[in-house]
């Protein structure tokens, strides 16, 4: 069970925002591509981590790049053009990969559009060799322990 320290820690590491499908991210079937919903992903996940001041040119700065090396789908019901969305990102591991997990909903009835998960890994920007453990300043940026 985990204890109130680690609830807290949780609720921290996550961030939601709003996307509204536009014209252009809509396919012949008049419901958004499947591949569109990459892109709202994306935005949740800069979001977050921008919320920690650790965005994708700071990552940079700090000499570690940080490439999506899976990441998977679970398209549970179509989004629409215009539709309200909340995208949900949660970081879930940092230790030894940067773990996403996501929920999709539309935002007025709560129901579950998508649900997905993204892995990242560090890699040192000078060498270009994957890091097995995070390196320390993604936990001094979302400010957990190893």
């Amino acid at each position: 069970m985990p204890t109130d320290k680690e609830i807290a820690t949780r609720s921290r590491l996550r961030c939601e925002i709003d996307v509204t499908p536009a014209f252009y991210d809509i396919d012949v079937m008049e419901i958004v591509y499947h591949g569109n919903y990459v892109k709202y992903l994306e935005l949740a996940r800069s979001a977050l981590l921008a919320k920690f001041d650790y965005d994708y040119p700071r990552m940079r700065e700090s000499g570690y790049g940080w490439p999506v090396v899976d990441m998977r789908l679970k398209y549970v019901r179509p989004a629409t053009f215009g539709q309200r969305l909340k995208v949900e990102a949660s970081i879930t591991e940092w230790e030894n990969r940067l773990s996403i997990d996501y929920v999709m909903r539309d935002a007025q009835s709560g129901q579950k559009i998508n649900t997905a998960y993204t892995i990242q890994v560090a890699v040192d920007m000078r060498t270009r060799e994957m890091c097995f453990v995070c390196p320390p300043v993604l936990w001094e940026r979302l400010g957990v322990e190893p």
